[in-house]
């Protein structure tokens, strides 16, 4: 497992942290970060611990050992309240979605709003209003998730997930059954918000040719270790392992362009 401090201005780390259930280790000695206001993909096979790595960032489980910190808050051992605090900070794209199929686009993300800020709600429609046309989705507030594609739905969950302006944004498998337009799309979606807001954005994804366009950092959990360091690095690492991880989609996925560059062009 890779030793020491990140050499980059880590907006979340974790200090050896160990993690298991019951006989299962996940995490033996796991040290990593993830810079600030970049984008950095988490890539490894099923079981490697991606989403328990998620669910420790959140406080939703405690490791055994180890420490984590998002900014200057740790979150081991942290009472509810400042958890609640370090979770104020952090956006979540589902990879469903996550949508209520009951309620319409307007009101799934009316409703953190109505919940967790004293906005009025001629304040709170204009927020909507302008989240969406962020996304590329005007004039669709009014329909329920069911109506829409499966690439608008993810638009629509990203435009909830920026809606209360979080420091740090968590995608989960974001790629997951879209077609390739919808895929780049989303990319570019993804590009902006950290180019035009600054957020440091975390994706959880298994697609290699996504992480290649858009990634300025990745982190790959390997059985008993980890590799993290610029995406086009680990492509080309000597390690076999690593470069057989990163080879293994790209025979069926073109690489080019980044989603950086397409935005600025």
């Amino acid at each position: 497992m890779m030793q020491g401090s990140p050499a980059y201005d880590a907006h979340v780390r974790f200090e050896h942290v160990r993690m298991g259930f019951g006989t299962r280790t996940v995490f033996e000695d796991l040290v990593c970060g993830f810079p600030r206001g970049q984008i950095s993909v988490l890539l490894g096979g099923s079981g490697s611990g991606k989403s328990t790595l998620l669910r420790l960032l959140g406080g939703l489980i405690r490791p055994a050992a180890g420490k984590i910190f998002v900014g200057d808050d740790e979150v081991t051992g942290a009472p509810e309240p400042t958890l609640y605090q370090i979770r104020s900070k952090i956006g979540m794209l589902f990879q469903g979605g996550a949508l209520l199929d009951s309620l319409t686009v307007f009101d799934n993300l009316a409703l953190p709003l109505r919940e967790h800020s004293d906005l009025s709600e001629d304040a709170i429609t204009e927020t909507i209003r302008a989240q969406l046309s962020a996304v590329g989705l005007e004039k669709i507030d009014h329909l329920l998730p069911g109506q829409l594609s499966g690439g608008m739905l993810r638009r629509a969950a990203l435009a909830r997930a920026i809606l209360r302006e979080p420091e740090i944004l968590l995608c989960d498998e974001p790629f997951s059954g879209l077609d390739p337009s919808s895929v780049k799309r989303i990319e570019m979606l993804l590009a902006k918000v950290n180019q035009e807001r600054g957020i440091t954005v975390l994706v959880v994804s298994h697609h290699i040719a996504s992480t290649l366009r858009l990634a300025d950092h990745a982190l790959l959990l390997l059985p008993g270790r980890s590799v993290e360091g610029k995406p086009a690095d680990l492509h080309r690492s000597e390690d076999a392992e690593v470069a057989d991880f990163f080879d293994e989609d790209l025979a069926i996925d073109d690489v080019t362009p980044t989603a950086s560059e397409t935005l600025g062009s």
